[in-house]
């Protein structure tokens, strides 16, 4: 993780959705492993896998949408250059995985 100079400005209802997103995908993983464990259909394992991946996508999205409309604003009001590449190296690494 890189250091960031610039502020982060949240909305703290957001991120506590966000938080939220979070462990409802962590939830749906741990039912994924219990049906790895219990040797269930591996089509019904893959399905709920690409759920599971969804989520986490989704959840990205969330994230990114609320480091546009507060972090980034403020860092262009800022004149913070760096955060608008922090924040295109990012973009292209989440897309990567998706």
């Amino acid at each position: 993780m890189s250091s960031h100079n610039h502020n982060h400005h949240h909305d703290p209802e957001n991120m506590k959705a966000i938080v939220n997103r979070l462990s409802k995908a962590i939830g749906h993983l741990e039912s994924v492993k219990k049906m790895v464990e219990d040797d269930r259909d591996c089509t019904e394992v893959l399905i709920q896998l690409a759920a599971v991946r969804s989520a986490i996508n989704n959840t990205g999205k969330a994230i990114l949408k609320e480091h546009i409309s507060h972090c980034i604003v403020h860092a262009v009001q800022d004149g913070d250059d760096d955060a608008i590449h922090e924040l295109n190296d990012a973009i292209d690494k989440f897309m990567k995985n998706s």
